[in-house]
């Protein structure tokens, strides 16, 4: 493994757990083991505890006293904690955008659904999710609310420790593209009070859709 350079050391380090937590090469629940992952990056464990401390702050991985630092596990009730709230969130952000969005931005917004409906007809699902994506960044870049996409980023981190994704279920890709459309419709025609229910219900959606999975798994476990 590559060695770090000094430069910026503890975010550097950060950011490759990050990342090594969101592909779940460190999966949820795992004991991070400090002197290992010291020696891999040819680093002190005074950096490296720094970079966990800020990993701490994000929700991805816990400091226990005497027991040491392990990869947040994220519960069935910690979805339904932070579904609804990132759809109030993400709601709000849509409604915002449509005050503060430009015809530009609009149009910037709707090419993005182009690029989702055509990774959904030729399945490329990595194109789709990474589209999925910058849709919702789109809108709550356009909100122009900094506080709000600083809050919603940071929920997003979390939701990523999760080993589901809803648009793996049957039948919700599509379920998820017309939610969009229906988004970027009201968005087009200024109706703030209803792009905000449209992005709210469809945040909610998802963790239906999340549910249903689960129960999936369990039944066939």
């Amino acid at each position: 493994m590559n060695r770090i350079a000094p430069t910026a050391l503890y975010q550097e380090v950060a950011e490759r757990l990050r990342q090594r937590i969101f592909a779940h090469e460190l999966t949820p629940g795992t004991w991070i083991d400090e002197q290992k992952l010291a020696e891999q990056y040819g680093i002190s464990r005074t950096p490296l505890r720094e970079a966990l401390k800020v990993l701490a702050s994000e929700g991805l991985v816990e400091l226990k006293p005497r027991r040491g630092c392990y990869v947040t596990e994220i519960s069935r009730q910690d979805l339904d904690d932070i579904f609804p709230l990132m759809a109030m969130l993400e709601g709000r952000c849509a409604a915002e955008a449509v005050a503060k969005a430009g015809a530009g931005d609009i149009e910037a917004l709707k090419e993005i659904h182009e690029r989702l409906e055509a990774a959904a007809r030729d399945g490329r699902i990595d194109a789709f999710f990474e589209a999925n994506q910058e849709f919702h960044r789109k809108i709550q870049e356009l909100s122009g609310n900094r506080w709000l996409l600083s809050v919603i980023q940071d929920l997003r981190k979390v939701l990523k420790l999760s080993r589901l994704h809803s648009l793996s279920l049957e039948g919700r890709l599509q379920q998820s593209l017309d939610e969009h459309r229906r988004i970027v419709a009201a968005l087009s025609t200024r109706n703030a009070e209803e792009a905000e229910k449209l992005m709210h219900d469809h945040l909610l959606s998802g963790r239906e859709a999340l549910a249903k999975m689960e129960a999936k798994l369990e039944k066939a476990a």
